[in-house]
């Protein structure tokens, strides 16, 4: 039984598939098995798995599409090694990722899970290393030291500092916790690190980049964001901290951005009625913001002119780092 499983869930990804596979392959640490669960794809990513005569490898495949969670909660239910990860089909470990984590590990048991920093890369597998330190920056992980992480409440809350991509776990504190709420479809991994947190799990951070997350085209989209959002609203009204009275102020403050953000894609794209009951929840609770307010004004518009004046303040913000990959790469 090998000593650590590795899960990629796929879907439809045949082409960028063997990028993140060939990075587990080239592991100086060799003590695991790869566990590809494919929910169903439609392109040939069977016969790209195919490809690899390794024994480590084991191939599910859905013969039906069981959504995200799902797929992912299928390759950690198949797992038998003592440690766990699952990261995307679009990114791809670093050579040393498992010796460094696994040995963090092995000669510090009161640790639950070790995360990493990560590397930004392209459509194209090129690192950027602009885009990596504004990544590192903006999440906060460019303060932290090599060491195990102090508040990771705070840590996995407020500042969103880790990433399960680039987290290894001990597979046993995965099943304390119910490794992937349905629910939060689409916000997963920010959920169980924040319940991981809650019931106290010790995570170390290594400030080295040890991985490697893809911005790519296609990447987001309307539909997408509403997705996600969503399931984030449904973790936030979720979570409860009353032993910590600042970060239940912090988690209500968010609770009211999120609301915002959401009630606006959901005006764009014209589901108006649900907009509107968010905003009539913020209003409520105390005077909207300015852009709550024109995003109001905007729901009475037809749907042509509405989506228009999105598009318009749009292209007025300025691209960020990860956009900017996006663009640039395709």
């Amino acid at each position: 039984m090998s000593k650590v499983s590795v899960c990629i869930p796929t879907y439809n990804r045949a082409k960028i598939l063997p990028y993140a596979v060939t990075s587990v392959l080239n592991q100086t640490y060799c003590d695991f098995e790869l566990i590809i669960c494919d929910d169903a794809s439609s392109d040939n990513t069977a016969e790209v798995v195919a490809q690899w005569n390794d024994p480590r490898i084991r191939y599910i495949r859905h013969p039906q599409n069981i959504k995200r969670s799902r797929n992912m909660r299928s390759g950690y239910e198949a797992a038998q090694g003592d440690y766990f990860i699952k990261f995307d089909d679009d990114d791809a470990l670093t050579p040393t990722f498992l010796e460094r984590t696994v040995a963090v590990m092995e000669s510090q048991p009161s640790v639950d899970f070790v995360c990493t920093d990560h590397w930004v890369i392209n459509a194209r597998n090129q690192r950027d290393e602009v885009a990596t330190a504004a990544n590192s920056a903006k999440w906060g992980k460019d303060r932290l030291t090599e060491a195990i992480i102090d508040d990771i409440l705070t840590e996995t809350f407020v500042h969103q500092s880790l990433q399960v991509g680039s987290t290894l776990f001990r597979r046993d504190c995965l099943s304390e916790v119910d490794f992937m709420r349905f629910e939060a479809d689409g916000c997963e991994d920010f959920d169980l690190l924040v319940r991981l947190a809650t019931i106290g799990k010790i995570g170390y951070f290594i400030p080295e980049r040890l991985m490697e997350y893809r911005f790519h085209g296609g990447q987001t989209s309307l539909k997408q964001d509403i997705h996600f959002l969503s399931a984030k609203l449904f973790c936030l009204e979720s979570y409860r901290f009353t032993d910590r009275p600042k970060l239940e102020i912090i988690r209500r403050s968010k609770l009211d951005g999120l609301k915002q953000v959401l009630a606006m894609r959901l005006i764009e794209k014209g589901e108006t009625q649900r907009g509107r009951q968010l905003m009539q929840e913020l209003a409520a609770q105390g005077p909207l913001s300015m852009k709550a307010k024109v995003g109001k004004v905007l729901s009475y518009l037809p749907a042509g002119l509405r989506q228009l004046a999105f598009q318009g303040f749009r292209q007025l913000r300025p691209d960020d780092y990860s956009e900017r990959v996006r663009n640039a790469a395709g």
